[in-house]
């Protein structure tokens, strides 16, 4: 009995080694031969760390030259009263990028990136309790409002993707619960006034990426390796680079998609603001040392089309602690990559 309860443990450590083998070999990825290197901005963080958004934003473009964005359609700025809509911010980033000949992925809805995750018009969260109702409240006024934004930058060529939400299954954030059939509602009617993709994001590290995958048009996962959590503190994901290269491969083979990194962690992630930590605590999870790994990390995925997430952190960094280590580590690969 015991030699045959024996085999049967060597046999299931076999089977998990072949199985573990097999994951390995179809993860592994030849890096790309050319990653194009983009950038998230955000005007709403920008101006919470007390920097002139209008200049920060011209040296992402104009210092770092970076040829692909993703700008946030934030809500709250665009439509501050029912019905009355103001692009003029918006307007401006996306001329700026148009004379520069970059390109443009344009996130709209009501999840968004940045702190506190949903930015929803004063106007309509007055009127509501998120910890009570889901996003049902939400369905009206928002698909007016992303038809508006469709409307107005369906002719603007540098907006070259629509990115509707950002990781709209993750639970994250204040935010009424989530509803896969309101957002399927907003994936149909942007397709309805636009033919240009639809990319659905999702977390990179604690998702299975099916949902958000199969509704998507072109898929954006995040790349996070160092976070905090309450429990356990300062965490490093023990995520191999294999494993996000398995899962592409998964979602290009069986869904049919293209996929990028709509989110590489390039900023700390701690237990307040930044602009709330000292640098030595912000350089725990962030530094550019750090960086430089999470750069050779993500090639290995072999993921071609990356969005760096700090910039504005590295900005704040450089005009107030005159720390430009970051800023100069990402200027360094976009100056080789336009040669």
């Amino acid at each position: 009995m015991f030699k045959f309860i024996f085999k049967i443990i060597i046999a299931i450590i076999i089977l998990i080694a072949v199985v573990l083998s097999g994951f390995y070999f179809l993860g592994r990825n030849h890096e790309p031969e050319q990653i194009t290197y983009g950038i998230s901005f955000s005007q709403k963080f920008a101006n919470e760390l007390e920097l002139d958004w209008k200049e920060t934003y011209l040296a992402i473009l104009d210092d770092l030259n970076i040829k692909k964005l993703r700008l946030i359609a934030y809500w709250d700025l665009i439509e501050k009263e029912q019905g009355i809509y103001n692009f003029s911010d918006l307007d401006w980033q996306v001329k700026q990028a148009k004379e520069r000949g970059a390109e443009i992925i344009m996130t709209i809805g009501y999840k968004l990136p940045r702190w506190p995750e949903c930015h929803i018009p004063e106007w309509i969260v007055e009127n509501h309790d998120f910890k009570k109702e889901n996003s049902a409240f939400l369905k009206e006024p928002l698909l007016t409002m992303l038809e508006t934004v469709v409307k107005h930058y369906k002719d603007e060529p540098s907006v070259k993707a629509w990115q509707i939400e950002n990781e709209p299954f993750v639970k994250f954030g204040i935010c009424p619960k989530s509803s896969a059939e309101l957002l399927d509602q907003e994936i149909h009617l942007v397709k309805a006034f636009d033919s240009r993709p639809v990319i659905i994001t999702d977390s990179g590290e604690l998702s299975l990426w099916y949902r958000a995958g199969k509704r998507a048009d072109i898929f954006g996962t995040t790349l996070y390796r160092k976070v905090w959590n309450k429990y356990l503190k300062y965490i490093d994901y023990p995520i191999p680079a294999w494993f996000y290269s398995l899962r592409a491969k998964m979602v290009k083979f069986f869904l049919r998609k293209p996929i990028i990194v709509s989110e590489m962690q390039a900023e700390p992630w701690g237990h307040k603001a930044i602009y709330q930590m000292s640098l030595d605590e912000q350089f725990k999870s962030m530094n550019a040392e750090r960086l430089i790994e999470i750069i050779e990390f993500e090639k290995k995925t072999g993921i071609s089309e990356v969005y760096f997430w700090g910039a504005e952190w590295w900005y704040w960094l450089k005009q107030k602690y005159n720390n430009d280590s970051l800023w100069q580590a990402v200027k360094n690969i976009t100056q080789h990559l336009s040669k």
